[in-house]
């Protein structure tokens, strides 16, 4: 009776965080869609103080520390950045500790090895390799990781062309990253890092002068979010004033 009792206990538990999970995700979506990043915030706090997170939980946690700390560095909130950086660098150590995904696992110390570069410019030269060498590690563990695709693309896009650096190859790892997230089931509904992949595709279009590709580009995420604020009232209407 006793065995059967803890059964359910742990069944009814791995149901709340599941439902849990379905929730933070749907916010978060819902955030990033809507530009209300308060809101984003308000859900990793959520869920730094949930006790006894599983397993599941901890690099869903991760991910969304990872878009909240790179919207902070792109709005130019440096100390907010620094202070989710940190809570998020011992998220990560505790992921690695419980031997969780290796290749997830190193494509988040690549884009953390790149928001150290964001901290500080001086850092880039040992900052920057490490960053292209740990999103290299992470796809030879396992290719289908999109992260991994997405943090070789950044790498490449911010690397200066006299180190190696091509928005052309960078415009390749964006792709294939928008192609696994496609073919995985349920990996495009209400899921941000799609969007997120789609808009950096564009994004490197424009980079490149092919604005062409970059207004299809933008048209197709709107028929897909057309609520999406960033695209829709910022990058599009911009590069419609470039052409």
């Amino acid at each position: 009776m006793k065995n059967k009792f803890a059964a359910l206990t742990i069944l009814l538990v791995l149901i709340c965080f599941s439902s849990l999970r379905a929730q933070y995700k749907s916010e978060v979506y819902s955030a990033f869609v809507n530009n209300k990043m308060d809101q984003w915030k308000n859900v990793i706090d959520r869920m730094e103080s949930v006790k006894g997170r599983d397993n599941e939980m901890i690099p869903e946690l991760i991910n969304y520390q990872y878009g909240y700390i790179g919207y902070c560095l792109e709005y130019n909130k440096k100390d907010e950045a620094k202070k989710y950086f940190a809570i998020a660098e011992k998220n990560l150590e505790t992921l690695e500790k419980e031997n969780g995904n290796k290749s997830l696992i190193n494509a988040y110390k690549s884009a953390f090895y790149g928001f150290r570069i964001s901290f500080n410019a001086f850092s880039a030269p040992v900052n920057g390799p490490k960053s292209l060498d740990n999103a290299k590690l992470a796809l030879e563990q396992d290719p289908d990781n999109y992260l991994a695709h997405v943090q070789c693309g950044n790498a490449y896009s911010n690397m200066p062309a006299a180190f190696g650096g091509s928005k052309k190859a960078a415009l390749e790892y964006f792709q294939k990253a928008k192609t696994i997230l496609e073919k995985g089931s349920g990996q495009t509904l209400e899921n941000w890092n799609y969007l997120k992949v789609l808009t950096l595709i564009a994004q490197t279009y424009t980079d490149l002068g092919d604005f062409n590709s970059a207004r299809i580009s933008y048209e197709n995420i709107l028929k897909i979010e057309p609520a999406f604020i960033y695209v829709r009232d910022e990058k599009y209407p911009e590069l419609l004033k470039k052409k």
